[in-house]
């Protein structure tokens, strides 16, 4: 097996050294000032000195030593924490940071954090996953918007082309590096993103937003806010946009337009802030150029096609909260989604109803349980009319039936938690599944904190995989023409991941923080692919491959991040990640398809927020991924930058650019698919925001 070996830039090199320097300063300063710690104990309690065990509302209204910590998360454990809080390879993207990025996208933003592994494919398309197995359809990431999952049964993937909102109506993405199976269900194997948005209390009055630029050409976006005056908040947005063709050089092919509407309404049922219900829903339709080469089974066997795909899609959610007292709550969730794809490969339409309750409560004065279940079924039907795919049945109904529980326990007040459960599902796929994690946070001081866990998740097979045939090809190694041709195995069990997780995350002074995780992650029942003899069919050979689980993959790296307030104007933040993955099969034999070389060994970004003065703020980014040896895709240097103008808290004005060190470049090769990846352009657009 051919093996990569990782460069170290010197970008994690100069973090270590930076952070022990600064841990160690910090060290000493604590020591000196120890006695006037002691003092201060005899004015109050030990326990006030340390933030840890205070709750969201008292840490916002307090003066804290370490501001990193004090992000706000739920996706950790279903349930208000913070950062310093979190067992796990957390990050949170917050509105401050979308504001100032300059991107339009929710892909796009994903690039900022620390591991993910993004990549643009076309003009609306793109291959979006970390901790390895990147693809066009990516099916170990689990995406969540609001509480609704948006992964699509299929393929196994997000369809990112839809996944679109107002950005200024995000409240904070936060994403798990690592397994999140006991809480939120298969297929969050490699990772989560949670996608929060504002509530509409917090988005009162009008926004309207517009710009264009040589790609971006439109990008249009109003929202209007307001209420009755007793406890009920609402909010309607509009959106549009029209995006231009990337570059290939016989036609890109690849334009993007979308529309979309919808609205958001919170309302406090009593005076006492017990009872709350919130009701929000969203409409999409638009359409989008495609570049296909597709096969067919006459001479001369390939077909170029450029078609323009329609998709469409509502859904909407409806969300009670009971709050009982301080430290027990219930939510009851409804939502039901329809979205429909009519492309030239297939067409598709799916239908999803979910219902969930959780509920969380304490058992005795160190035991924080919450426990939930969960209903949900989809009702796909898929036609398609080429010799690429068939689907058999056209038409299917799955069931999932889950149930989860956690308890979290405090062994040492302040210092030492320890948090275990599981999630148990049927699905309609695989059956049966189990799905336990066990975390340790231990925290030495309010500035520090060191965590570990061991998790267990599933990937479901997909539909594709079990009831599909595709035909590829034909395949270049093969003197007369044949194709590839996969066919569904309906025997097919769930991948199953054990991964061993560590990390450490600090803030040594009020103006540096760093976090650093490693990770192993080893899979087994990996599905993959094995081959049959070839057998001639009309005019050509076919070579059979069937979907098994036989395969085993393994995968370890780190990933480390830093952020540093040079002074009150100057910002710098930056990240690196390792990664080394590699498949074979059960008895030890090295995969010869190279899936493995599809995820970038190496990846850094390095990220300058400068306020120029009271009005004007300037972003730089930079960011370095490693070369994609199995698409034949080189590695490349690329340069973003945001320069605002804020003359006063109603305005903005921003110029944008992005991709500025080439003229176009491939992020993402062709990996068999018939989707025919673009390269990726230079971009410069102007974007005016007015608020009342």
């Amino acid at each position: 097996m051919q093996t990569r070996h990782p460069c170290f830039p010197l970008l994690p090199v100069v973090f270590l050294v930076l952070c022990a320097m600064l841990t160690s300063s910090v060290s000493a300063q604590d020591a000196e000032v120890g006695s006037a710690k002691a003092v201060a104990a005899d004015e109050k309690p030990s326990g006030d000195n340390d933030l840890l065990d205070l709750d969201i509302e008292q840490l916002r209204k307090t003066s804290v030593a370490a501001p990193s910590f004090d992000v706000e998360v739920t996706s950790v454990t279903k349930q208000k924490s913070t950062v310093g809080r979190s067992p796990a390879a957390i990050f949170v993207i917050t509105p401050e940071m979308i504001r100032r990025s300059g991107y339009t996208t929710v892909p796009d933003l994903l690039r900022m954090v620390p591991g993910m592994d993004v990549a643009r494919i076309n003009s609306s398309t793109w291959a979006v996953s970390c901790r390895g197995f990147n693809a066009q359809f990516a099916n170990k990431l689990l995406v969540l918007i609001d509480g609704r999952s948006v992964y699509n049964q299929l393929f196994g993937s997000v369809y990112w082309d839809v996944q679109d909102m107002l950005l200024e109506d995000i409240e904070r993405i936060e994403v798990i590096r690592g397994p999140g199976g006991t809480l939120w269900g298969d297929n969050a194997v490699n990772g989560v993103v949670n996608i929060i948005t504002k509530k509409a209390q917090d988005t009162q009055g009008t926004l309207v937003t517009a710009g264009g630029g040589n790609l971006d050409k439109v990008i249009d976006g109003i929202r209007v806010g307001g209420n009755n005056g007793n406890g009920m908040y609402w909010r309607i947005y509009g959106k549009h946009f029209e995006r231009g063709n990337e570059y290939d050089a016989n036609g890109a092919h690849d334009a993007w337009r979308m529309g979309r509407g919808g609205f958001r309404l919170d309302w406090d049922l009593d005076k006492c802030d017990t009872d709350k219900l919130t009701v929000l829903g969203n409409y999409y339709g638009g359409n989008e150029g495609q570049n296909l080469l597709v096969p067919q089974p006459f001479p001369p066997y390939r077909q170029h096609v450029v078609d323009t795909a329609g998709v469409s899609g509502a859904n909407i959610l409806t969300r009670w909260d009971h709050r009982i007292d301080k430290e027990s709550d219930w939510k009851l969730q409804l939502y039901f989604d329809r979205t429909f794809r009519d492309e030239y490969i297939a067409q598709q339409q799916n239908n999803t109803l979910d219902v969930e309750f959780q509920h969380r409560f304490p058992l005795g004065p160190r035991q924080n349980f919450i426990w939930g279940l969960d209903y949900r079924q989809v009702h796909d039907y898929i036609t398609t009319d080429t010799f690429f795919v068939q689907v058999d049945p056209t038409e299917r109904t799955t069931n999932l039936f889950s149930g989860f529980l956690q308890d979290e326990i405090t062994l040492i007040e302040d210092r030492l938690v320890f948090t275990i459960g599981t999630k148990l599902e049927h699905n309609s796929y695989s059956g049966f599944e189990c799905q336990p994690s066990a975390r340790l946070l231990w925290s030495p001081d309010e500035r520090q904190a060191v965590w570990a866990a061991i998790s267990r998740a599933v990937r479901t097979p997909t539909r594709q995989e079990e009831n599909a045939t595709t035909n590829i090809g034909p395949l270049p190694m093969f003197p007369l023409p044949t194709f590839g041709r996969f066919m569904g195995n309906p025997d097919l069990q769930s991948e199953a991941l054990m991964a061993y997780e560590v990390g450490y995350r600090a803030q040594p002074t009020e103006h540096f923080s760093w976090d650093v995780t490693g990770f192993i992650n080893m899979y087994e029942n990996f599905i993959w692919i094995v081959s049959g003899m070839p057998f001639p069919e009309n005019t050509y050979r076919v070579m059979p491959f069937l979907p098994d689980n036989k395969w085993r993959a393994q995968t370890y790296g780190f990933e480390i991040s830093g952020q540093w307030s040079i002074s009150e104007r100057w910002r710098v933040s930056a990240w690196y990640s390792l990664l080394e993955l590699y498949v074979q099969d059960t008895f030890g034999s090295p995969t010869p398809y190279l899936r493995e070389k599809y995820s970038p060994c190496n990846q850094t970004t390095l990220k300058s927020s400068w306020d120029l003065g009271s009005d004007v703020d300037f972003d730089m980014q930079l960011r370095y991924v490693d070369s994609l040896p199995g698409l034949s895709v080189p590695s490349y240097i690329t340069m973003d930058m945001r320069l605002g103008w804020r003359p006063n808290k109603n305005f903005e004005l921003a110029l944008v650019g992005q991709n500025l060190l080439d003229n176009h470049h491939f992020e993402w090769g062709n990996e068999g698919s018939v989707y025919l990846p673009d390269e990726v352009r230079r971009t410069v657009f102007a974007q005016l925001t007015w608020r009342r």
